[in-house]
């Protein structure tokens, strides 16, 4: 479990979402073998929060990238036919569309959601390399979600002017904040 997954589940849950961590989506063969990658381990979803009043699910990938140049425009933006890189989810269609068919029925099987639940796509970002909003407008125009290192930031500060709770990313943000 990545640890900026956990502040960013905390920074959910403060925003009214049920979250899980490291959700894998139990692909058939069948489904690995029509996105062309039929010996592919299940995909793991970093993060998912639910918002029962919007009937919304948002399945987060988390990158940190705190000691790299950061989350690059260029590949994010890419498209591939087989699931390719560090950005599977958005660069390709066919395992995106798979990956949450079988996402929305693993968890309407569980009881977890409905079939009306809306999924969306979105990242959290804690480092960017070159503009944010290119990234952001880019994500927008896709209909997903973007945490930019900015928002993130605005939220870890939010976070600390909320009541103590014995959670380290609020114990954190609450000494960084001081």
């Amino acid at each position: 479990m990545d640890q900026f997954e956990t502040v960013i589940s905390t920074l959910m849950e403060k925003e009214n979402y049920w979250v899980r961590q490291s959700f894998k989506v139990c692909l058939t063969k069948e489904e690995k073998t029509q996105i062309g990658k039929p010996n592919m381990p299940r995909p793991e979803i970093d993060v998912l929060g639910l918002d029962f009043a919007r009937n919304e699910l948002l399945v987060m990938e988390v990158k940190s990238y705190l000691d790299s140049p950061g989350v690059r425009f260029n590949r994010l933006t890419e498209i591939h036919d087989t699931p390719t890189g560090k950005y599977k989810l958005f660069t390709c269609v066919r395992y995106r569309e798979i990956t949450f068919s079988r996402l929305r029925r693993n968890l309407v099987a569980a009881g977890m959601i409905n079939q009306d639940t809306k999924l969306i796509l979105g990242l959290a970002a804690g480092k960017v390399h070159g503009g944010e909003e290119k990234i952001r407008n880019w994500m927008e125009s896709q209909g997903w979600l973007f945490w930019a290192p900015k928002d993130i930031k605005n939220k870890l500060s939010d976070l600390a002017k909320s009541d103590y709770e014995n959670n380290v990313s609020v114990i954190t943000a609450k000494i960084l904040n001081r």
